[in-house]
């Protein structure tokens, strides 16, 4: 079973991880652009961009992860453990850094919501998936796939409310 056990999930974490990785740059890409016309704040990066960027970096690491050969399930149940509890952990990091952003802006609920409380569903989730691939491992990589998506599309989300914020809603100019 063990050999088996990824088969045919290899399309789909190509298409992921390459997706997660052509993000990631194209993140890059805006932030150096958006950079000539106005100078955010280093608490303001912690707190809203290096969290996105972390986001595309865990999708790009679990596609390269569950594309690696020979894979059984204590090193898929270590692996989404090790993926979670990073996750977790840094998702406080991310709340003690919006609490005390000092750009001026105060987070809203959705801020709270999409930086925090869905990050923080999604990294427990694959928790969840470490002890559940031991015994339906079957319906454990479905979730793990769905994490994987979930995390990619609150990325976008997030990566979309900044780039909005930043040529939108912010004064420019010299600060």
């Amino acid at each position: 079973m063990e050999g088996t056990l990824l088969a045919g999930w290899e399309n789909f974490y190509v298409i992921v991880g390459s997706c997660a990785g052509g993000l990631t740059g194209l993140t890059f890409v805006v932030i150096a652009l958006i950079r000539d016309v106005q100078r955010p704040t280093g608490t303001g990066l912690r707190a809203f961009l290096t969290p996105t960027i972390v986001h595309f970096g865990g999708v790009l690491a679990l596609a390269a992860y569950l594309s690696m050969p020979h894979q059984g399930v204590m090193s898929l149940s270590v692996g989404f453990a090790v993926a979670g509890l990073v996750g977790l952990i840094y998702g406080g990091a991310i709340a003690a850094n919006m609490r005390r952003q000092g750009s001026g802006y105060v987070p809203v609920h959705e801020d709270w919501i999409w930086n925090v409380v869905l990050p923080a569903l999604v990294y427990g989730g694959l928790l969840f998936m470490a002890l559940l691939v031991w015994r339906k491992p079957l319906p454990a990589l479905y979730g793990v796939a769905a994490a994987s998506l979930l995390l990619l599309f609150i990325g976008i989300r997030n990566a979309w409310d900044l780039a909005v914020w930043m040529t939108v809603d912010r004064p420019h100019g010299p600060h």
